[in-house]
């Protein structure tokens, strides 16, 4: 998952990094490698992936190395920063395999560092005056650098785990009866104006959802069901999409409609969750929303095509203007 244009945070040490690590990410990272971009003194990329199995570094390293360099390079940045997260049998043969490869492509390896325990080791830094062997101690949760950003709004939850339960289904027990109503409506409005009535609907039910979580309310779930089935035709998705701005209510609202959906019906409003939270430079809420979408439906091409161009660091203006849904299904 990947942080593509990370808020301002005050950075002048090691420790302000390592408390600004989880609100670039969103969440805690455990069991992870943590790479930070940096175009001259600012932090341009951060992103983050699971540490691979010991046995299967060899096989992870080359799609590793490529999917870093795309990130790296789509946002000039020339330096970066390795951070394991967790033991030094799981981290310090990743560091090792990956380094030299970023190194030998032209990117400049600042520091690498292991994080376990509430310390952090740098593996470059060998003077025990500043680095001792026991590692050094520092606190993510109660630094200046975590205290600016919960004061400029930004969150941390506890782990990715928490992300992904923010975003499971609510199995409401009226939807399903809500779904079949909608359906049934929908198939009513084409039979009786054409697909040109859906879009319309579409549209109008788009703009009662931004009304009225603007306004912090929410939708029935009669209302969530009809926006949800009508949110199926491509035509309405891609009208909503356009329409979205960066708003965090509009958070707030795709996250809600994503939920309480009927899931056979998620995979729309969970990408528009996503292509918000990217927008919003929300990297990880904008990965788990696509999870949220392609277990919905593996093959949505949209959510396939924001995925792809998240991993490989493309900007999410490069999905902005009027056609970029024509043939995303």
């Amino acid at each position: 998952m990947t942080h593509d244009h990370p808020a301002r945070l005050p950075v002048t040490s090691i420790s302000d990094l390592l408390a600004a690590v989880p609100y670039l990410l969103g969440f805690h990272p455990a069991d992870s490698l943590v790479t930070i971009g940096l175009t001259g003194h600012r932090i341009a990329v951060a992103t983050r992936a699971d540490l691979p199995e010991p046995a299967t570094i060899s096989d992870w390293v080359p799609g590793a190395v490529r999917q870093h360099l795309a990130l790296l390079r789509n946002v000039d940045a020339t330096t970066a920063i390795l951070i394991g997260y967790g033991p030094a049998t799981a981290v310090t043969p990743v560091v090792d395999a990956i380094t030299p490869h970023l190194d030998a492509a032209g990117i400049t390896i600042f520091d690498t560092l292991r994080v376990t325990d509430g310390r952090y080791h740098s593996y470059q830094c060998q003077d025990p005056q500043c680095c001792p062997p026991d590692g050094v101690p520092f606190d993510a949760h109660h630094s200046p650098t975590a205290v600016h950003a919960i004061v400029a709004g930004q969150t941390a939850l506890p782990d990715r785990a928490t992300l992904v339960a923010s975003l499971a289904p609510t199995g409401s027990a009226g939807m399903a009866a809500a779904s079949r109503k909608a359906q049934e409506r929908a198939l009513a409005a084409q039979m009786s104006g054409g697909r040109a009535a859906l879009i319309r609907a579409g549209r109008k039910a788009t703009d009662e959802a931004f009304a009225r979580y603007a306004g912090d309310a929410v939708l029935t779930d009669d209302e969530v069901a009809w926006l949800a089935v009508l949110l199926a035709d491509v035509a309405v998705r891609d009208q909503a999409g356009e329409a979205t701005g960066t708003e965090p209510w509009r958070l707030a609202m795709w996250t809600d409609i994503t939920r309480r959906a009927d899931p056979a019906y998620a995979a729309a409003p969970a990408t528009l969750l996503a292509l918000t939270a990217w927008r919003l430079g929300q990297g990880a809420l904008a990965a788990v929303a696509l999870d949220r979408a392609l277990a919905a439906d593996p093959h949505y091409r949209l959510a396939r095509l924001i995925d792809t161009a998240m991993r490989h660091g493309v900007p999410p203006t490069a999905l902005d203007g009027p056609t970029y849904g024509n043939s995303a299904r």
